[in-house]
């Protein structure tokens, strides 16, 4: 209890109460909320991290990002006290909740401005509250500069280190409905290419709809272009098998791995499992010859040194990372040559790389760990290992506290 909450401190509940005014020189992210969390009794929180109904619910919310000279790219700025200020701080600008109707209203008001119709549908990973979700995905949008239609799909996550079984339970809970919002949007004319960006424990959800999807239709709807895996926390046999589910028409696959990720290296120990998705070594057999065969794209960032503690950050903590995949990405080359390690490839980018995003599959660079983000991460290192070494002394009392990964990936297309 006491690392739980030594985690939320310092930021105040009810950020998402809108502020009455905005700030010179800030920036607007407009996204629309899908989520099957129930209701919070706070207007500021809006949905907390309890399960709600079988259907989604949904709520548009604009969030105001201070100007550039007030912030690093990656990082997510958070109220000391409310109300928050813009010119300093991550605020909302509206938080309102929407029924299914007028969610579609705001939907077909936005493709039909978006450029080519793209869609990005975003999926947290474990300990996220819903405002976690939203002020992150707010900085992802942002900080990419990709003209993007996006869609936060939020699962129940109580935010808390020590409610992974209830977490994880609650991404098998939700993966119904990310798949009905996945299939919906691809059946709209309006639409024209999806694009998704899992992380972490939001692997798992992504993964099992996408096979439900797959399994229901005989193919995964072709309008999912990218499919984009950060960290995930999936086992390597069980995605092995889910991927198998897929068929042959998928969309792109790209895996974001670190093999000196400790958040990954915790979970692989409590769960017993021989390794986790997000941290194999994509140059071992037999992952090396999988990976090729299944054309998966892998990017290795173990080279990459930045500030986390847990190796777990590292897609939010380098702008040099955001700049050479969103360079790679808005020239619509295919990243293939995971051999060389990103941290390798970076000193290769010049000064002038671009910093757009021209494809939202390169939105997956700035993607939030979903253990740890700039409020937690501090402490929370000492955290985890504390935790990892309790559970290494009762793992069979606490197996229900870990976090569950599979560790099975791919390799890039040769």
């Amino acid at each position: 209890m006491a690392f739980a909450l030594a985690a939320c401190a310092g930021t105040p509940k009810g950020v998402l109460l809108p502020v009455a005014h905005g700030a010179p020189g800030t920036a607007q992210v407009d996204m629309l909320v899908a989520t099957t969390r129930d209701k919070a009794l706070s207007p500021g929180e809006m949905f907390s991290g309890e399960r709600g109904g079988a259907k989604a619910s949904f709520a548009n919310i604009t969030v105001s990002i201070p100007p550039t000279h007030a912030r690093q790219i990656g990082e997510v700025q958070w109220p000391r006290s409310l109300p928050g200020n813009p010119a300093t701080d991550f605020v909302a600008l509206k938080a309102d909740p929407l029924d299914q109707a007028a969610a579609l209203k705001w939907f077909n008001r936005s493709v039909v401005r978006t450029p080519q119709r793209r869609v990005l549908v975003f999926i947290h990973g474990f300990n996220n509250r819903f405002e976690d979700a939203v002020f992150r995905f707010a900085q992802i949008v942002h900080d990419s500069g990709t003209p993007i239609v996006p869609i936060l799909f939020t699962w129940p996550s109580r935010g808390s280190l020590f409610a992974y079984g209830y977490d994880r339970e609650s991404a098998n809970y939700s993966r119904d409905s990310l798949e009905s919002l996945l299939t919906s949007l691809a059946r709209d004319p309006a639409v024209g290419e999806i694009s998704i960006l899992a992380h972490s424990m939001g692997n798992w959800v992504t993964i099992e709809a996408l096979r439900q999807m797959a399994i229901r239709n005989k193919q995964i709807a072709p309008k999912i272009k990218n499919v984009m895996l950060a960290a995930p926390d999936v086992d390597v046999d069980v995605f092995r098998a889910q991927f198998s589910q897929f068929g042959p028409n998928r969309p792109n696959f790209t895996l974001f791995v670190s093999q000196d990720d400790r958040a990954l290296a915790v979970s692989r120990r409590v769960w017993g499992s021989t390794s986790r998705l997000g941290a194999i070594d994509p140059e071992q057999e037999p992952y090396r010859s999988q990976l090729a065969q299944e054309k998966i794209t892998v990017l290795d960032l173990t080279k990459l040194s930045t500030g986390d503690r847990l190796n777990h950050a590292k897609f939010a903590e380098s702008p040099d990372v955001v700049q050479l995949i969103g360079q790679r990405l808005a020239n619509q080359d295919t990243i293939t040559d995971s051999r060389v390690g990103l941290g390798e490839r970076i000193v290769q980018v010049t000064t002038g790389a671009a910093a757009t995003v021209g494809n939202a599959a390169g939105l997956i660079i700035t993607a939030p760990v979903a253990v740890v983000d700039p409020r937690t991460r501090n402490n929370f290192g000492g955290q985890m290992e504390e935790f990892g070494n309790h559970i290494s002394n009762s793992a069979a009392a606490t197996g229900d506290l870990v976090v569950r990964a599979p560790a099975d990936a791919a390799r890039p297309a040769p």
